[in-house]
């Protein structure tokens, strides 16, 4: 009597081995992801999570290895072979075009043909009602994305991957910007797609999250595979230990504050967004010397803005900005930076590194044309060079030499070099936007100390984070923005994270229910109807 073999594994890569220039991202890698499974990849930045899920989409080639799907091996050649396959990717910074609706953002690749020449727009609006009830998030298919929050659009891109039929679907830091209750809707959904027989790949840093949504785990460590755990019999400092190599404090120790004299001041500060609209509404609060407020907020309520404003990248409309008692308003970054403003930009490419230029250049950025860096106009490369081995080693920078292009290393590495200019400067006050978005816990831990030891050295910092638990675990002060205005203020040790999740969705007013739009149907939530405290 024969017994029935159980079928295939949904993906399986085997032995996948991918080489660069001096580095091996992957070495003999082995993945295996069942129908119906939540399997949840970890690893540090640069241990090789995304050069494998490249060689799953068709953004790389293997030098070594194979990729079976139901067990039949194929050869992935590019991302349409990819889609063509049943491989869908949703990237952590969303690939959706704001001005177009849903239906066009949908559709853009995919459409549907009622002939050779004319779109079905009916047939397509019909699929996309159908696949959003289905899946139980039912959006408006003629809705601009713009007027999406969040966590709508992330529901956007996954259902575009579903549109196209993805059944492996790839889901990178999903839940990176969302607050805690877009999180909860957004893991229903994940669960749901698992139980109607999707495989899901759930790349996080956030390890309670894996262990909430993940059925099996797999850690990555330098190119390898150094552990597969089942949830039910890890932990988060076990799961740290084995991405790391090393035991890892996942809640950095903060210690007491010593707040001494405001030394960065917002009075007062409207600034409009490039479309024009008044997007940061009299916002008014102050850093003290040794303190660090945190700035807690659903992105896209004007943080970027503000932000822009403080450190002379955005001209305010109306309003003062001051910087150890004097008014910096007009002054260029230049004039800030060196009246001692530092700055962690939120968007490390275009505005914290010159991509082509080498580590050691990107390292001395905002002072190149000081001593020991330069002498007149004659740059010196031996004490440029001498000072970027020294910062490579001291912020754990993992490249293979300091004269490779920073747009080669993996964005956690890129942040680290924006992070090591900054932090070596002497300041007083500093700006930190997103500081560890996308980075592993090793990485989040060090630039959490560092942090903190600039807090005690005197410093003023600024955290804006869309990580609620990096505001609530670092800041003394938490400032809770909300359609361009501060609602509230806290005390950053006695802060509630349920409540402060509830601000930064309401504003402090009663919960609305959502639209299908994803927009808030509650009379008056106007941002012109909306008026919040200040600090």
């Amino acid at each position: 009597m024969s017994v029935a073999q159980s079928p295939p594994p949904r993906l399986q890569m085997r032995g996948i081995t991918k080489r660069f220039p001096g580095v091996i991202a992957n070495d003999k890698i082995d993945l295996d992801v069942k129908a119906g499974e939540i399997h949840a990849l970890l690893g540090e930045n640069g241990a090789g999570k995304t050069t494998l899920m490249n060689v799953l989409f068709g953004l790389a080639r293997p030098d070594e290895g194979e990729i079976l799907i139901d067990g039949n091996p194929v050869q992935i050649a590019d991302p349409a072979d990819a889609i063509a396959r049943g491989i869908g990717m949703v990237h952590q910074h969303f690939m959706l075009i704001p001005v177009l609706t849903v239906a066009e953002n949908i559709l853009l690749g995919a459409e549907t043909m009622a002939n050779p020449i004319f779109l079905d727009r009916s047939e397509a609006r019909r699929r996309i009602i159908e696949l959003g009830k289905r899946f139980g998030f039912e959006l408006d298919p003629d809705a601009k994305v713009e007027t999406l929050s969040v966590g709508w659009q992330q529901r956007v891109e996954i259902l575009k991957a579903l549109y196209r039929q993805a059944r492996i679907l790839v889901l990178d830091e999903p839940t990176a910007t969302l607050t805690p209750q877009e999180t909860v809707e957004v893991f229903a959904v994940i669960r749901r797609l698992a139980a109607e027989g999707h495989s899901i790949i759930f790349i996080s840093h956030k390890l309670y999250e894996v262990l909430e949504i993940a059925d099996r785990i797999t850690v990555i460590r330098r190119g390898q595979v150094v552990g597969s755990r089942l949830p039910s019999e890890t932990n988060e400092d076990d799961l740290a230990a084995l991405m790391v190599g090393r035991q890892v404090k996942l809640a950095v120790d903060r210690g007491t504050s010593h707040p001494a004299e405001p030394v960065l001041t917002v009075e007062n500060l409207k600034v409009k967004s490039d479309r024009g609209q008044e997007v940061v509404r009299g916002v008014n609060f102050s850093v003290r010397a040794g303190e660090i407020l945190g700035i807690a907020g659903v992105a896209g309520n004007g943080q970027d803005e503000l932000v822009e404003a403080i450190t002379g990248l955005r001209r305010s409309t109306e309003g003062v900005v001051r910087l150890a008692g004097e008014d910096i308003t007009g002054w260029t970054v230049r004039q800030r930076r060196e009246h001692g403003l530092g700055y962690v930009p939120g968007d490390r490419q275009k505005y914290g590194l010159v991509l082509g230029f080498p580590i050691s250049d990107n390292l001395v950025l905002t002072q190149y044309y000081k001593s020991p860096f330069a002498r007149g106009i004659q740059k010196q490369d031996a004490a440029i060079e001498q000072w970027a081995q020294r910062t490579i080693e001291e912020f754990d920078i993992r490249t293979p030499s300091w004269a490779v292009p920073a747009g080669t290393l993996s964005g956690g590495n890129q942040q680290k070099v924006i992070v090591a200019r900054e932090f070596s400067r002497d300041l007083k006050a500093l700006v930190l936007d997103q500081p560890t978005r996308g980075l592993d816990v090793g990485s989040i831990e060090f630039i959490h100390k560092q942090a903190i030891g600039k807090r005690d050295a005197g410093t003023g910092i600024l955290l804006v984070s869309a990580e609620l638990d990096e505001i609530l675990e670092l800041s003394d002060r938490i400032a809770v923005m909300y359609r361009g205005e501060i609602v509230a203020v806290v005390d950053g040790r006695t802060a509630n994270k349920e409540e402060i999740g509830l601000l930064m969705a309401t504003g402090g007013r009663a919960p609305a229910k959502e639209s299908p739009t994803g927009t808030s149907s509650q009379p008056g939530a106007d941002p012109d109807t909306i008026r919040g405290g200040t600090s």
